[in-house]
C-alpha cells in the first residue's frame, strides 16, 4: 500500500510517468531495498491503480527507438482514495517505519484524525507493555530457563519501550505541525 500512496501523492502534485517516479524512489533508496520493490512491481502498482480507476493515462509519448512513455494523472476517485489509503496504512502499521509514507503525506489528510489513530496505537502499546511486564510470570519459567526468560523479557521490554517513546515523539511532532 505504501507504494500506491507514494504514486498517488506524486500524481496529486502533477502528471507523471512511472520511469520518472522510479528514479525519484531510487534517489531515496534503491528499489530492491524497499520491501522487495522491483521495477516490475512498481509498474504493477500503476496498472492496479489504473484498474481501480484511481489514475488514468493522460497521454502517450512516442519516441523513436524508445518504449512509449505513459503519462498518468490522478482521477477524482484517486483524490478521494488517497486519504483513505493513508489512514488505513497508519492503522495497520506495526512499526514507526511502516508509518513513514503515511506521515510524509500528512498534508492530504485530517491531522486530528491522524493524531487519534496514533494515540490509539500508543494506548495499545501501553496495554501490551502492562500485560507483559506488570504480571508475575515466574510460574511460567521452567527450571533452568530463567536466563533465556530474562533475556527475552529484556528484549521485549526494550522494543516496546522504544516504540512507545518514538510514537510519543511522532504524535508531538504531528501536533506541532512539524511533520
Amino acid at each position: 500500500m505504501a507504494i500506491q500512496i507514494f504514486i498517488l501523492s506524486k500524481l496529486m502534485e502533477g502528471d507523471n510517468y512511472p520511469y520518472n517516479l522510479k528514479k525519484q524512489i531510487a534517489e531515496l533508496q534503491s528499489l530492491d531495498s524497499i520491501n522487495g520493490l522491483t521495477e516490475s512491481k512498481l509498474y504493477y502498482h500503476f496498472e492496479s491503480l489504473a484498474k481501480q480507476g484511481l489514475i488514468e493515462t493522460k497521454e502517450v509519448i512516442k519516441e523513436e527507438n524508445r518504449p512509449d512513455r505513459h503519462v498518468f494523472s490522478i482521477t477524482e476517485k484517486g483524490r478521494e482514495a488517497l486519504p483513505k489509503k493513508i489512514y488505513k496504512s497508519l492503522e495497520n502499521a506495526n512499526t514507526i517505519g511502516d508509518m513513514v509514507i503515511g506521515l510524509a503525506n500528512i498534508k492530504h489528510v485530517d491531522r486530528d484524525r491522524i493524531i487519534h489513530i496514533l494515540e490509539k496505537k500508543l494506548h495499545g502499546m501501553h496495554a501490551k507493555w502492562d500485560f507483559l511486564f506488570k504480571k508475575d510470570r515466574q510460574h511460567l519459567v521452567k527450571p533452568g530457563g530463567q536466563v533465556l526468560a530474562d533475556f527475552v523479557s529484556d528484549y521485549a521490554n526494550f522494543r516496546i519501550q522504544g516504540s512507545i517513546q518514538y510514537l510519543e515523539r511522532v504524535i508531538e511532532h504531528v501536533r506541532k505541525e512539524e511533520i
